[in-house]
């Protein structure tokens, strides 16, 4: 039991000083978009019907810094302001996979290939999910009261290098900081309990789609952040995962969990979720096993899992930064939460 404690210790700060630094940078990268890019702006430009009306909920979606509840209430809002249903679901199904902050969060502990690869799954598995809906649900789309939540209004006049900064450092820290650290626990746990090659031992049948389906399985209802969802990814194909299975993971947590579903069931209707649920499973299955040829298709020993490494230096003092960062928005909720 000590040796699996120490073990998990060592791997959750491994873990934190390879990924900090991308982390840290991703922050910033996600109050840099805010500036440009508002939940505002996204409404704009999604009230026409049609596939442009659908790639553009995809695309525009992709970049925000929107975690797979915050997406949720921001995508019904997109559907009270007139958006079809198609880009109200090509925009709920590509915004939480990916996003500026995320494209460097992966490419840290897997590397180029799933770094690029990723947003354009997002953009795909939007697009489908979009297209299936305005092909099978042709019913219009209701007429809503004009939203007055926080998500469409601007309440205050902040200046805006302010606000970004408050986002970086303290709105997105809150929002994805609990979940964040859970599951980089949940990846040095596995790494230290699960035995090295077990997945390429006991689940590589079918070229390794009963993994596949094993981690869509416990994708599809769970709720994870993309940013979390990462490190418990490179835990797992460290074990002998291979990265398709990986890439069902990263794409089914993020992008649906039972909250989002039940909002969806009883927004937008049953056949909607549905259809919204199909595409899941066929975009994932997919992205796997396209993922899977092209890194059969890679040179061997090639570093196909890993990006560029810190300096351990700044790997260190970037890990304790990032936990004050998270840590701090935690503490100082549970401690008003214990005052009222």
């Amino acid at each position: 039991m000590v040796h699996y404690l120490k073990t998990a210790v060592i791997e959750f700060w491994a873990t934190m000083t390879a990924m900090s630094p991308y982390l840290l940078f991703a922050f910033i990268a996600a109050g840099a978009v805010t500036l440009f890019i508002s939940a505002q702006t996204v409404e704009r430009h999604l009230g026409s019907r049609g596939f442009w009306s659908i790639f553009k909920a995809a695309l525009l979606g992709m970049p925000l810094p929107l975690c797979s509840c915050g997406v949720i209430p921001v995508s019904m809002s997109l559907y009270k302001h007139g958006a079809s249903r198609g880009a109200t679901i090509s925009f709920l199904l590509s915004t939480p996979q990916t996003g500026l902050d995320n494209i460097f969060i992966v490419y840290s502990p897997l590397g180029p290939v799933f770094a690029v690869f990723s947003p354009v799954v997002a953009l795909v598995s939007g697009l489908t999910g979009g297209i299936l809906v305005s092909l099978f649900d042709r019913r219009p789309t209701e007429n809503h009261t004009s939203c007055t939540n926080a998500c469409c209004v601007e309440t205050t006049k902040e200046n805006r290098i302010l606000k970004a900064l408050r986002y970086s450092f303290w709105v997105l820290p809150a929002d994805i900081g609990k979940a964040m650290l859970v599951g980089l626990a949940i990846a040095a746990v596995l790494s230290a309990v699960i035995p090295d090659d077990f997945f390429s031992i006991y689940m590589t049948a079918g070229g390794g789609v009963l993994a596949m389906v094993i981690m869509m399985a416990a994708g599809i209802p769970m709720y994870v952040c993309s940013a979390a969802s990462v490190p418990i990814a490179a835990a797992l194909i460290a074990k002998g995962l291979n990265p398709g299975a990986a890439m069902v993971f990263l794409m089914t947590g993020p992008a649906t969990n039972a909250a989002a579903i039940t909002t969806l069931w009883s927004t937008l209707g049953k056949r909607t979720a549905v259809i919204y649920l199909i595409s899941v499973v066929m975009t994932a299955f997919a992205a796997g096993i396209v993922l899977d040829m092209i890194f059969r298709g890679l040179p061997e020993g090639s570093a196909h899992f890993h990006g560029e490494m810190a300096p351990g230096w700044l790997g260190n003092l970037s890990a304790v930064v990032l936990l004050v960062v998270l840590g701090w928005p935690i503490m100082v909720k549970a401690y008003l939460e214990q005052e009222q």
